[in-house]
Order: C-alpha cells, then sequence, then structure tokens
C-alpha cells in the first residue's frame, strides 16, 4: 500500500432494519441534510439517467470533509444495486477507489460495516500523505463517528415521524454541523446553509 493509499473498516450499530439503513444510506443526494458534519452538498451528475439500472440511483458529485479543515469534490457512483444486505460504490475525483456497505440484522439492531478503500488525488493530500497519513486516519474516523451518530438521530427521525413510536420527529436532535465553516471561507459557509 503507498503512502497516498488508505484501507479502513468502520463498524456501527444502530436501532432500525437493513431495509431503514438502505433506504438512507443508498440515497446520496440526501447526505447533506442528515450528515452535514462530512457532506456538505451533492448534486446527482447532469445528463446521468435517474436509476441507469433497478437499485442503481444517478451518480452523484459530493463536496465533503472532515474534522480538519480541507474539503474533498468527488463522485460517487453506486455500481452493484442498493439492497437491505448493501451495495457497492466507487470514488473518482479528490479521492479514487471502492467502498462496501454491508447490512446484518441483529435483532431490533442493524450492524453496518463499511470497507473503504482509496487513494488520495487531491494534491495536498497527496504531498503531505506521508507526513500526515495517521492524521488522515483519524480524520476518517472523526467523520465515520460522526456517520453513526447521524444516522442514528436520522432513523429515529424517520420513525418518529411513521408513529413508531408516536412522537414528534421535531424533538430529535440537530445531527453535529461541519467544523471549521469559517474555513475556506465562505464556500463551506454557504453549503453548511444551504443543507439546513
Amino acid at each position: 500500500m503507498g503512502s497516498t493509499d488508505y484501507e479502513f473498516q468502520t463498524v456501527w450499530r444502530v436501532a432500525g432494519t437493513p431495509e431503514e439503513v438502505a433506504a438512507i444510506l443508498g440515497e446520496a443526494t440526501a447526505m447533506p441534510r442528515w450528515w452535514p458534519s462530512v457532506y456538505l452538498a451533492a448534486e446527482p451528475v447532469a445528463g446521468a439517467a435517474p436509476e441507469p439500472r433497478p437499485g442503481i440511483p444517478r451518480p452523484v458529485h459530493l463536496h465533503t470533509k472532515g474534522w480538519l479543515p480541507y474539503t474533498l469534490r468527488w463522485t460517487l457512483t453506486v455500481t452493484e444495486p442498493v439492497t437491505s444486505r448493501g451495495f457497492t460504490l466507487s470514488a473518482a475525483g479528490d479521492l479514487n477507489g471502492t467502498g462496501r456497505w454491508t447490512f446484518e440484522p441483529d435483532g431490533p439492531e442493524t450492524v453496518i460495516t463499511y470497507d473503504w478503500r482509496v487513494g488520495a488525488a487531491k494534491p495536498l493530500l497527496r504531498r503531505l500523505s506521508w507526513l500526515l497519513k495517521p492524521g488522515f486516519a483519524a480524520n476518517h474516523r472523526w467523520a465515520m463517528a460522526r456517520g453513526q451518530e447521524s444516522l442514528a438521530l436520522e432513523l429515529r427521525r424517520r420513525r418518529a415521524a411513521a408513529g413508531i413510536p408516536p412522537g414528534n420527529p421535531r424533538a430529535v436532535p440537530a445531527p453535529p454541523p461541519p467544523t471549521f465553516t469559517w474555513w475556506p471561507g465562505r464556500q463551506i459557509r454557504a453549503a453548511a446553509q444551504r443543507n439546513r
């Protein structure tokens, strides 16, 4: 593995069914709303078919960040249909590689495993990877921890809206916001405001 290559495996456990989890994680355009600490913007690729194959949503251009004050622009393409067992994706842009979400039911919860194998293409990451690779890995772990927290909140919000259990979806706390919204200026602030 080269100095600009990264391999991560993240395991989450959330209260919800694999079907509920797949419905949320399989809709990349909604991620800035429920996972705003990481997903600043998500736009479908212009000209792409709405659903090229059953269970395959159109590719999405993403603007993302972690805890550290830099952002990434990349395109997420689902390469294997979104099902209650999981799906695969590819990344192209500032990050290039593949990801695989796997969903396993465990009583009233779902165990989610995410395998992420990417290479850094953004010049900043490529130049500093040899020195700051542990920091970049910690940044990824921070982002994924916010993802688990945000997904659990979104599941609670959707269940409350459906009356399972009866409750008010507005009583569910907001997801964690992005860090360093002042950096690199208006771009992150504007993206964060759009997705509230």
